[in-house]
């Protein structure tokens, strides 16, 4: 049977993608990244997802340097998370090369496994500034993970996947429910309780998702949410 990595974050995105490459067939091999960030949450949600999935192998990977190098509010405590709105431009939640990093080590994995398809949710529309998560990285770093490895050249293509890379959190969500996404088993609280704070750019975009969608987020929040508005 074919086999998908997902870029496995423990959110709402990546565990969209989860759902998508279940529906297309293929055998879910998740891949999450322990990277130094605030709070280890997302990390046991990302557990607690696979296990939902009954998937054969989850991959954990330890990737410390980015604490150690710091520069971003999900990695360095001396930088406090924006919770007045999304900023403008690049917020100081961007970690330096995350996806471009997340991406190399799922496409080693993807080849060693023998899967074709690595999926990873980033998204162009409803997204928070980042720029690897613009689709000229991703057509980038297809091109590069084909120069790159054994596979690539010698073997079958490998593909970087972002089916929502054109959709907005609305749209996600929408999908996200009719595929039967475990979204109450997602994290995206930039801040990592367990209650959402609901006032992190993070939050307020998925808030703002399933408004838009006319549905109720199963997660729960440490403040009141009109749903209706």
């Amino acid at each position: 049977m074919k086999k998908a990595v997902i870029v496995l974050s423990g959110g709402l995105d990546s565990t969209t993608c989860m759902s998508i490459a279940k529906s297309e067939g293929y055998v879910l091999c998740p891949i999450t990244f322990r990277y130094g960030q605030r709070h280890q949450r997302e990390v046991e949600q990302a557990k607690k997802i696979a296990a939902f999935y009954e998937v054969g192998e989850h991959r954990i990977v330890d990737l410390d340097f980015f604490k150690q190098l710091g520069g971003s509010a999900l990695t360095d405590v001396s930088i406090d998370v924006p919770e007045e709105g999304t900023e403008k431009g690049i917020p100081v939640t961007y970690v330096p090369a995350r996806n471009m990093i997340f991406l190399s080590l799922a496409t080693a994995y993807a080849e060693v496994i023998g899967a074709e398809t690595i999926f990873t949710g980033v998204s162009s529309v409803d997204y928070s500034g980042y720029p690897d998560c613009r689709p000229e990285f991703i057509q980038s770093m297809n091109q590069t993970i084909n120069l790159a490895t054994k596979t690539g050249v010698s073997a079958h293509h490998l593909t970087i996947k972002t089916p929502l890379m054109h959709l907005t959190k609305a749209e996600t969500v929408r999908l996200g429910m009719d595929l039967g996404a475990p979204y109450q088993l997602t994290t995206s609280c930039y801040n990592g309780g367990e209650e959402a704070c609901g006032t992190c750019d993070s939050c307020r975009l998925r808030i703002k998702g399933f408004k838009e969608a006319g549905l109720i987020d199963p997660i729960p929040y440490q403040i009141a949410i009109d749903w209706t508005k």
